[in-house]
C-alpha cells in the first residue's frame, strides 16, 4: 500500500527473489499524497483501505510501503488489525549513521516525516555523536509520481541536484531516501552524489516480509496467479498507469472493480 507509484519498487525487490507469492499492489492516487496529511485523517484512509483489501483477497501479510504511512499509521493498525502482520517502512537511518565517516547524515522525505520526531530519535538510538540533516523534498514526490515517466535524464538530474547540493554544504556524507518514491531516483541521487553514500529499506523490508512468512508458516507452494496492481480514484486512469502495470507485470485494476 502506498499513496502512488512508490510501492512498486518494493513490489519489484520482492518479487525478484519470490516470484511464487501473488502480490496485490494499492496505489491510492486518490489520495496522494499522503505527506501533507494529518495523522488521525491518514489513520483512518488507510483502516477503510486496508478492509477494502480484506474483503476482497483476504490477504496473509501487508506492507505499508510508505514512509509517512508508516510513522503515522502503522501501530493503530496493528491494533486494528491484530490477526494481519503487518510489515512498516521505516527510513534506513541505522545504515546510513553505520556508513558516516563524517557522523553527519540527511534524511530526504515528505514534509509528515522529515517532521515527525522518530527520525530524529531513530539517528539518536543508532548514532548519538551523529548529527542530522533533515529536508523534505515535497516537490520531488510529485516530479516522481506525475513526471518521472516522462522526464528525461537532464530533467531528473535537475530535480534531485538542489536537494544533493543542501546536503553537501552541510557536510552529509550518507544520505538516506526516507520517501519510497525516491527509489525512482536511486540512480541519479548515486551518480550526482558521488561523495555521498545512498541508502534506502528495499533489503530490510523485503528480508522482513520473507521472515514472517517462514515463521507462520504462510509460504505459498506455487505461483501463476497475476499480481496486480489497483489504482484508487474514479474515471478513467492516466494512460500512464497502464504502463506502470505493463513495466512491473502487473494487471491494472481500478476503483471500480473495488465495487464490482
Amino acid at each position: 500500500m502506498d499513496s502512488g507509484i512508490g510501492g512498486l519498487p518494493y513490489y519489484h525487490h520482492f518479487h525478484k527473489a519470490n516470484p511464487e507469492e501473488t502480490l496485490v499492489c494499492l496505489a491510492d492516487r486518490e489520495y496522494f499524497p499522503y505527506g501533507s496529511k494529518d495523522r488521525p485523517e491518514l489513520i483512518l484512509r488507510l483502516t477503510e483501505l486496508l478492509n477494502r483489501l480484506r474483503r476482497r483477497y483476504d490477504p496473509k501479510l501487508g506492507v505499508l510501503a510508505c514512509n509517512t504511512a508508516s510513522i503515522s499509521a502503522l501501530q493503530p493498525l496493528r491494533e486494528s488489525f491484530p490477526d494481519l502482520p503487518l510489515v512498516g517502512t521505516v527510513p534506513a537511518v541505522k545504515l546510513a549513521v553505520l556508513a558516516s565517516k563524517k557522523r553527519h547524515i540527511g534524511v530526504l522525505g515528505t514534509s509528515r516525516t522529515i517532521g515527525d520526531p522518530y527520525i530524529a530519535e531513530l539517528t539518536a538510538e543508532f548514532g548519538a555523536d551523529c548529527a542530522l540533516t533533515a529536508i523534505a523534498a515535497p516537490d520531488l514526490v510529485e516530479f516522481v509520481e506525475h513526471r518521472y515517466a516522462e522526464s528525461d535524464a537532464q530533467e531528473r538530474l535537475a530535480a534531485v541536484l538542489p536537494y544533493i547540493n543542501q546536503f553537501r554544504s552541510a557536510g552529509v556524507d550518507a544520505i538516506v531516501l526516507g520517501c519510497t518514491h525516491f527509489f525512482f531516483l536511486q540512480d541519479v541521487f548515486k551518480a550526482a552524489a558521488w561523495d555521498m553514500s545512498i541508502h534506502d529499506s528495499l533489503d530490510g523490508v523485503s528480508h522482513r516480509v520473507e521472515a514472517l512468512l517462514d515463521q507462520g508458516d504462510l509460504r505459498a507452494e506455487a505461483g501463476g496467479r497475476e499480481n496486480i496492481l489497483f489504482i484508487t480514484g474514479k474515471g478513467s486512469p492516466e494512460p500512464v498507469w497502464q504502463e506502470r502495470a505493463r513495466a512491473f507485470g502487473l494487471t491494472l485494476r481500478t476503483e471500480q472493480d473495488y465495487c464490482s
